[in-house]
């Protein structure tokens, strides 16, 4: 019997409700929304109702999808877009009192639960998946117009919708210190996540490659966070030889490697 299977009753099995295949293999180019939602096991979303009953059941696709940047490195059953979004929303809310003054942190909370909400079909795209950056942005806007106007659309005359776009392109266009600070807030949870799991590796896991995203922290508060975390993980590995991707190239990055990454967080 399959690891993925489970018996039944009657003797039949019924494979593993709780894993959702990534459909994105699958996609034949272009890419659309509609040729993801004829995936979907539970049956495609009803679109221009009153009700955000369908939505919800849209968002159980955050909780079941999983983070794919660590999946190359064997950790299989790691964190769900949701886990990482609901770790960044708490994170949010100790903006040191001097930042905290500046920022709208209602609204940064807000930020953190939506900035990802487009991998519920887009999945979760990485620097090495050879996905152009126009292309993951015209996937992303096309999949959060279908969202807050196919599901969200009559639903409180669509305002719920309206704010969620609006917060979403907010986050995208990068330019209010709000913004800056979750994009910010964002890779200090990846961080996080970065130690948590070598540290459970016991030196086994060099996940050094994520160390880049430090490099493009803004603001100084949270470089401050992302500092006390690399010295964490100095005194983890204890001179150890690892890999340090805040270097490059000389960090232990392959020069296409960083090539990529580069273009993925590159602001154009």
């Amino acid at each position: 019997m399959s690891p993925s299977a489970q018996p039944t009753e009657n003797g039949d099995t019924l494979a593993d409700v709780g894993i959702v295949p990534n459909p994105n293999p699958t996609i034949t180019e272009p890419w659309t929304v509609e040729k993801v939602l004829e995936t979907i096991p539970t049956g495609k979303p009803v679109e221009g109702t009153s009700s955000p009953v369908e939505y919800f059941h849209l968002l159980e696709r955050l909780k079941t999808t999983k983070r794919e940047g660590w999946r190359r490195f064997g950790i299989d059953r790691g964190e769900s877009i949701s886990d990482h979004m609901y770790r960044m929303s708490m994170m949010s809310m100790l903006a040191p009192p001097a930042l905290a003054a500046k920022l709208d942190l209602a609204k940064c909370m807000k930020m953190c639960l939506i900035h990802d909400m487009a991998e519920s079909i887009v999945g979760d795209i990485t620097p090495v998946d050879n996905v152009a950056k126009p292309e993951k942005s015209r996937r992303e806007a096309t999949t959060m117009d279908y969202i807050t106007q196919g599901l969200l659309g009559k639903v409180d005359g669509g305002n719920v919708g309206s704010e969620i776009r609006a917060i979403w392109q907010e986050y995208e266009d990068s330019k209010t210190l709000d913004s800056l600070y979750v994009h910010d807030i964002d890779k200090m949870e990846l961080l996080l996540q970065m130690i948590e799991y070598e540290k459970r590796g016991k030196g086994r896991l060099d996940l050094g490659e994520f160390t880049y995203v430090k490099t493009k922290i803004v603001l100084e508060e949270v470089m401050a966070w992302a500092e006390e975390i690399m010295k964490e993980r100095d005194d983890f590995w204890a001179g150890q030889a690892r890999v340090d991707g805040g270097s490059g190239v000389g960090g232990g990055l392959a020069p296409a490697h960083k090539a990529k990454q580069d273009a993925y967080y590159s602001k154009e």
